[in-house]
């Protein structure tokens, strides 16, 4: 036992460090530990998967390590098997892993046949993945010749996970110019192979030499380079880890810096070594001199949830009705959020502690309502914030280990005595969520959660902004499978005068509607309540809790699917509506929002993004409105449009994570973070994963000159997608944030525009340059720049290095529009030779108001490619035509005459033959 405590220990120093991450990896003398591997619940239970999961790491451990010049290899690995699963004594409980904070996930892809690899990547260059997704078809070898063996691919996939590095192929564009010669877009430039093209119909295939496109200089479409299975060079694993020779990561010195790939464009045309070099993985370890032990792999199964609640009833509570607010957040905790089958228990605290509730199994609506009465209704005393904590730990070690429990944890008041617990709770293995109300919360509040990878949530007393509801709404279980999630639909509120009207719609989507709850709270007297279902039925049986100030409406069995319509109305006070709903179907994947920061504290200048994934299953949502409301502790609120355009903090476009970055601090202390996200007319899903985040999948290979085609790449089924248009409204708390070194009003402007970084070049006409991409801001990706600076260079490396030596093109009328505008700009290159074959790199950088200036772009190439001129046809003299009445005596007949006597004489030599 004191193994693993002393391992949780090293862990929670580990979650303290500062970024936001959900995983529990950590770098321990070169080798990765916590690594938690999860089985999606609706995979079919199968024995040989975990072996499969244990191969693929044991296999890749030593790969890692010599691909790395033997720095890091697989320690240990944590394998999480769904609750649904039999029970096995090799099972054992897990502590602090849980699905939400798994590194892997392996479940099938909707729709199902895509056994392509892929790592979820949100931010930038050397910045951390969040997840690798591989199904049970991938581990089973049935994609073994297409991406090669499945610990190779792993390491492929680490590599985005931990690093930050991107593919060294492109899907979208498989071949450039350079030096007027076509180069397949491979790295390093030395892997040999053939350019060729495949050609089916009825079902016979040809492989034929590719054809070059008159117009473009480059070869047709559906050219592919298919590599030599034998190869010598040992680079890259980022470009094809299914090669044999592949052992390594391209470096600076066989790095291929003019490939049009995602790690040029991303990285500023660093090799993927560079960027492993550069990250504090690398900084902190020096090559091993001895080999690496195998890893080991322990197996844990999922159990029930145990959560206990332990809430602040203290003096300060009576401020703004915050006991009352409690009370109305804590029953939709425990009527709508927490899962059927979870076991709860209760502990209040003010200078003391006291057990409301032990732990309860929910089985029903009753022990729901018991639950909900025993909320504190009376607040006085001091803070003792251990008090509580220690107390739960006894409620939940009467019946289970602490190991893997949850408490959720709400307070207002200061402790100073907040740490002396805090190593029982490092020991405990318990994850904590905190929720802190109002503006003087304990400061050290969110260390509980840091420590133990719980979520933390901050509420003001600006009750239309319905912060506390949101916070105790996300508290979901981070197991289990997503159709038992509480998802939230609506979270609106707003101060009302006159007997004004609160009007609104929410749409139940048909992946929604079971244990459809309609929550209204109210802050002086009970408002009208009108709502009607998609046909226009009015709906009455509202439960009125006039003491907490509350009504409700459980809507049975399924909502219908369509448009409800809502008017609420009252005089001189706030009201609330929040709207929550669980998967209408456990084989229908429902639509989620999951909203987040890139980190937990923010350190002003440097800005915060906040990001909001909305998925379908596996498959992406796209063209959605989504909005972001970020609060800070003095009440002030900043609505920001997220976007997925795959510009400024968006890192891919059309990948389902929209995003934007955060610089509009007003103050120092927490703020928090809420998304809404709408779809219309215009939202659809995806087809599939976007290709620059999949492995490579290799068409086919050369085998003694011979070109062996493997199975084209599944294509996507368009009626297997839940319909083009999704309609559908939700709501997510993203949790909250922490900023400091923030200056007293005025705050001067330190923000610079943000980093293009989706710059294309083509050529337009006979040597005139076209130019698009997304306009940046005066303050990263908000407002509009003051003006761009292009560079152009013959060099790439001196554009990139020596960008203000570079020459620079005239933008006298090129005047910057609004951030998130598509930019579109063309020139004829002046003092430069730019005749056939040149080949010319460009970059461009924004400039602001107070001139301060973006990084530069990436870097675009464009080739002059002349298409050499067809030789006119010479035509041929024109003849009058015979008269075959008579016998003619035109030369032409003549001709005539001897080529059919010709062909009659070589059709008999050949008869003959």
């Amino acid at each position: 036992m004191g193994s693993f405590k002393n391992s949780v220990f090293i862990l929670v120093l580990h979650l303290l460090e500062g970024a936001l991450s959900d995983s529990l990896i950590q770098l321990n003398n070169n080798g990765y530990e916590g690594i938690v591997i999860a089985v999606d619940p609706n995979v079919p239970e199968d024995e040989t998967l975990i072996q499969q999961i244990k191969d693929m790491v044991t296999e890749a451990s030593p790969y890692l390590f010599e691909a790395t010049e033997k720095r890091f290899y697989f320690k240990n690995v944590a394998i999480l098997i769904p609750q649904n699963w039999n029970t096995k004594p090799e099972y054992v409980k897990p502590k602090l892993e849980t699905y939400k904070n798994a590194d892997v996930l392996v479940a099938e892809h909707n729709p199902t046949g895509n056994d392509g690899p892929y790592t979820e990547h949100m931010g930038g260059c050397g910045e951390k993945g969040n997840k690798i997704y591989l199904t049970p078809g991938f581990l089973a070898g049935k994609k073994l010749l297409q991406y090669g063996p499945q610990g190779r691919v792993f390491v492929h996939e680490w590599a985005h996970l931990r690093w930050g590095v991107f593919n060294e192929y492109d899907n979208d564009q498989k071949f450039y110019l350079s030096n007027k010669r076509k180069k397949p877009v491979i790295c390093p430039s030395t892997i040999t192979g053939k350019n060729v093209l495949q050609k089916c119909q009825g079902g016979s295939c040809v492989t034929q030499s590719c054809k070059s496109d008159r117009v473009t200089g480059l070869y047709e479409k559906g050219c592919e380079f298919i590599p030599n299975e034998f190869q010598t060079e040992k680079a890259s694993i980022m470009y094809s880890q299914s090669i044999r020779s592949v052992v390594e990561f391209c470096t600076e010195k066989n790095h291929n810096k003019e490939a049009p790939n995602e790690q040029n464009k991303k990285c500023n045309l660093r090799s993927t070594w560079e960027v492993i070099q550069g990250s504090e993985d690398f900084k902190k370890t020096t090559p091993m001199t001895t080999q690496p032990p195998k890893p080991t792999f322990s197996l844990l199964q999922i159990r029930q949830r145990i959560v206990c609640l332990v809430l602040d009833k203290s003096g300060s509570m009576t401020t703004g009705d915050r006991l009352k607010r409690l009370n109305q957040a804590g029953k939709l905790f425990l009527l709508q959020t927490v899962e059927q089958g979870s076991w709860v228990g209760m502990v209040t605290f003010d200078s003391a502690a006291y057990v409301k509730s032990e732990l309860v199994q929910i089985n029903s609506a009753t022990e729901r309502d018991t639950l909900a009465r025993s909320l504190p209704t009376v607040a006085s005393g001091g803070t003792s914030i251990c008090s509580g904590i220690q107390s739960a730990f006894t409620v939940i070690r009467k019946k289970y280990p602490t190991d893997g429990s949850e408490i959720v944890l709400l307070t207002d008041g200061e402790d100073s005595t907040i740490s002396s617990c805090f190593n029982e709770v490092k020991q405990s293995g318990v994850i904590i969520h905190t929720v802190a109300l109002g503006p003087s919360a304990a400061r050290e509040l969110e260390e509980l959660s840091k420590m133990t990878g719980g979520l933390q949530t901050y509420a003001s007393d600006q009750v239309q902004n319905n912060g506390l509801m949101d916070a105790f709404g996300a508290l979901s279980s981070g197991n289990g499978a997503v159709s038992q999630r509480s998802i939230q639909l609506e979270s609106k509120g707003l101060t009302l005068q006159n007997s004004q009207w609160l009007n609104g719609t929410v749409i139940v989507d048909s992946t929604v509607g079971k244990d459809t709850l309609f929550l209204i709270t109210w802050t002086t007297d009970i408002p009208q309540i009108l709502l009607w279902d998609p046909s226009g039925k009015k709906q009455d049986g509202f439960l009125v809790d006039t003491y907490i100030k509350m009504a409700y409406l459980q809507i049975p069995g399924i909502a219908k699917v369509g448009i409800w319509k809502y008017s609420l109305q009252a005089s001189s006070q706030t009201l609330t509506l929040t709207v929550t709903s669980r998967a209408s179907s456990g084989t229908l994947p429902p639509v989620t929002v999951t909203s987040k920061m890139n980190k937990d504290t923010g350190k002003f200048p440097s800005p915060m993004v906040v990001y909001a994934k909305i998925h379908q299953g596996s498959l992406p949502i796209l063209r959605a409105k989504v909005t972001a409301l970020i609060e800070s502790v003095d009440g002030k609120t900043v609505t920001l449009e997220l976007l997925d355009n795959g510009a400024g903090a968006d890192a891919t476009k059309d990948d389902g994570v929209y995003s934007r970055y955060f610089t509009a601090y007003d103050t120092n202390g927490r703020y928090s973070v809420k998304v809404w996200a709408l779809g219309g007319v215009d939202t659809a899903t995806q087809k599939g994963i976007p290709q620059q985040t999949r492995a490579m999948y290799i068409p086919g290979w050369i085998e003694n000159g011979q070109v062996k085609w493997n199975p084209p790449r599944p294509e996507i089924n368009k009626d297997d997608l839940q319909g083009k248009q999704v309609c559908f409204s939700r709501t997510s708390s993203g949790g909250s944030f922490v900023a400091s070194d923030v200056p007293k009003a005025p705050i001067p402007d330190l923000f610079p525009p943000c980093k293009i970084t989706d710059l294309k070049a083509k050529i337009q006409g006979d040597s005139l340059i076209n130019l698009t991409w997304t306009a940046p801001g005066d303050d990263y990706d908000h407002g509009r720049a003051h003006k761009y600076i292009i560079g152009i260079s013959t060099n790439i490396l001196d554009l990139r290095d020596k960008f203000n030596d570079s020459l620079q093109v005239n933008t006298t009328h090129l005047s910057p529009k609004e951030a998130n505008s598509e930019e579109v700009f063309v020139f004829k290159p002046e003092n430069i030779t730019f005749t056939n074959g040149t080949d010319l790199f460009i970059a461009v950088q924004a400039v602001d108001k107070v001139n301060l200036k973006s990084e530069i772009s990436n870097i675009a190439q464009v080739s002059l490619f002349i298409p050499p001129e067809t030789p006119p046809e010479t035509p041929s003299p024109s003849l009058p035509c015979p008269d075959i009445n008579t016998n003619s005596t035109i030369p032409g007949i003549h001709i005539l005459k001897i080529m059919w006597k010709w062909l009659g004489e070589l059709q008999l030599s050949v008869a003959l033959g």
